[in-house]
């Protein structure tokens, strides 16, 4: 069964820049190119971390963050914690940045990358919301955006049924009172939770804590959420409906939904006019979610009882707020996430994220490159390298003309098409076959928008086998169309160049060029060689290398028959000499051959 989904992303290739040293670091993130000539300059050399006076990163702290995290941060980098630094500050300070650090109050807008003149990697936001990162523009510059969704939900789903709790019994107010020498007992009568009807709107991590909560007390819950699946919610017995549904028929409603166009004043006039007199809002999400003076003449007219809020659009709010002056409005300053525990967590979690963007790992927590669980990209890593590396094979595989214009990907596995993401796979073989024929620096974040600039057409397809799908793919395919090849013997049967891959032993794998099949580890570089299958040929080409100090790392055969054509395969450790290709070449019964760089 084969499957098929199309991106397209065309772009034609430069003419390649000459390397003869390359170094290819293992991770997706990283890669460093530079040239090593007589009297030549360096080309390019790219890497995350400074390689010259001092080889440790600098992160810049803007926020304050926990004990915990700045400790962990200070064994990997030289760390710069400068707080409250104004727009024009920090546009400065970046461009000597590796890395940056902010909670939800500093703004890391698109001046922010422009003036990181490409230096900034990765940007960690202490926390879940990500609403004050322009992440277009970070996609834009290559640098990884990346949260700390999970250390502080428990702290905020607490802090949410505080204000619930407390909003119910009129605890602010009834405190307030009595300190003012009052004893209002008749004033503050509450209502009860036991039998109400919770609508939690945003059922992610925070919300479906919330609801599980509000189920021990004894509320009926449901939920809005268009991305919540329909399983989890029925695990904790809460009903999903629409928005509309839900804040028809809800008691009360907790706020659980991050900042977007979409969710901006969702709750307006217009909403606030939908709800059952008396109902009752909780807000520790993001104040732009709710119209305040909306909220304020819903209040005033008895439609919304009471407001319970932790959250503002501008923080801290004006001291004259009408909103916040409201005698049926509960407020604390931002406290979703502070508690002792969530407050270290956060800060070991986002240190953690931004230390493995710098050494170039798979961050489970980015949110601008393809969302793959933590256990998922463990056992997806080897693919990850066995897709770049075929893309940097494929693509050296082209003559000049008129450049790649069409590549198809399939993928094989015994698993079903909603149990294999490709969308990190797409990425690292758009890398792969971008950065060999480019000046661009291509990582996983920006390698679909590069390739988009350039106009590449990639076509997935996924071939479903019989079997046990125990192992996420059996191998990966790539062909390119209507191109020229330097090697012909990769042109398949129906005109493309074609290369395939397996992991073997967890490591990379070359299993077929055109319609030969070889067997070689992608290390190092490669000699492919045509050739009359014959006897010495490997002893010819051996000793050849032998004579320039090239350290052969394997060499592997694949034939049509006894005595006809076949692929030799040579790893080699260093790049051969001109002189050396040249003898190779010269060898009577080698047909043609190609050296890549991996």
């Amino acid at each position: 069964m084969v499957t098929t989904s199309s991106l397209n992303l065309v772009f034609t290739p430069t003419k390649p820049t000459p390397l003869s040293w390359k170094h290819s670091f293992p991770s997706p993130f990283t890669t460093a190119n530079c040239t090593h000539r007589q009297n030549r300059k360096a080309y390019r050399f790219v890497v995350f971390a400074t390689l010259l006076a001092d080889p440790k990163p600098t992160v810049l702290v803007a926020e304050k963050l926990g004990k915990a995290g700045l400790e962990l941060l200070k064994t990997f980098a030289n760390v710069d914690c400068s707080y409250n630094l104004s727009p024009e500050e920090l546009c400065t300070k970046i461009s000597l940045c590796d890395a940056l650090i902010v909670r939800s109050g500093t703004k890391v807008t698109r001046e922010v990358f422009e003036r990181s003149g490409g230096r900034l990697k990765v940007v960690g936001r202490a926390g879940v919301g990500i609403d004050n990162v322009d992440l277009s523009a970070a996609t834009e510059h290559g640098c990884l955006v990346v949260n700390a969704p999970t250390a502080n939900t428990i702290a905020a789903a607490e802090h949410g049924i505080a204000l619930l709790t407390a909003m119910a019994r009129n605890i602010a107010q009834a405190d307030a009172s009595i300190k003012a020498g009052k004893w209002q007992r008749s004033k503050y009568v509450g209502v009860s939770l036991l039998g109400k009807t919770l609508a939690v709107i945003g059922f992610g991590k925070v919300g479906s804590e919330v609801a599980r909560r509000a189920k021990g007390l004894g509320m009926h819950v449901i939920a809005h959420d268009p991305y919540a699946p329909a399983d989890r919610a029925r695990a904790i017995g809460v009903d999903l409906l629409t928005f509309e549904e839900a804040i028809l028929i809800a008691d009360f409603i907790s706020l659980h939904m991050p900042l977007t166009p979409a969710t901006s004043k969702i709750f307006n006039d217009q909403a606030f006019s939908r709800m059952k007199k008396g109902v009752r809002i909780v807000n520790v999400a993001r104040g732009g979610v709710i119209d305040e003076e909306a909220l304020v003449r819903a209040l005033d007219s008895g439609i919304v009882s009471q407001a319970a809020l932790d959250v503002f659009t501008k923080e801290p709010p004006p001291k004259d707020s009408r909103l916040v002056l409201h005698e049926n409005v509960t407020v604390t300053p931002h406290l979703g996430a502070s508690t002792t525990e969530a407050q270290e967590g956060v800060a070991i979690e986002v240190a953690e994220a931004v230390i493995g963007a710098l050494k170039g790992e798979l961050a489970a927590t980015a949110v601008n490159a393809p969302m793959v669980p933590a256990e998922v990209l463990a056992e997806l890593a080897p693919f990850v390298t066995l897709s770049e590396k075929l893309g940097r094979l494929a693509v050296q595989l082209v003559a000049g003309g008129s450049g790649v214009q069409s590549v198809k990907v399939t993928y094989a596995s015994a698993r079903g098409p909603d149990d294999l993401d490709t969308r990190l796979l797409r990425a690292m073989i758009t890398k792969g076959l971008i950065e060999p024929i480019t000046s661009v620096f291509i990582n996983l974040v920006n390698a679909d928008f590069t390739a988009k600039q350039r106009g590449l057409r990639i076509t997935e397809e996924r071939f479903l086998l019989d079997g046990s799908p125990e192992n996420p793919l059996e191998f990966i395919q790539i062909q390119i169309a209507n191109v020229e090849s330097k090697f012909a013997t990769a042109i398949s049967d129906s005109g493309e160049i074609k290369v395939e891959g397996r992991v073997k032993d967890g490591k990379p794998h070359l299993t077929k060029v055109g319609s030969f099949g070889v067997d070689v580890s992608l290390e190092g570089s490669l000699i492919l060689c045509r050739q009359v299958d014959q006897p010495g040929m490997i002893g010819s080409v051996g000793n050849i290398l032998g004579e320039e100090n090239v350290n052969v790392s394997f060499m592997s055969v694949g034939r049509i028959a006894p005595r006809k054509q076949a692929v030799m395969t040579i790893g080699v450790d260093e790049e051969p000499s001109k002189e050396a290709l040249k003898r190779i070449g010269e060898i009577p019964a080698i047909e043609e051959f190609v050296f890549l760089k991996l």
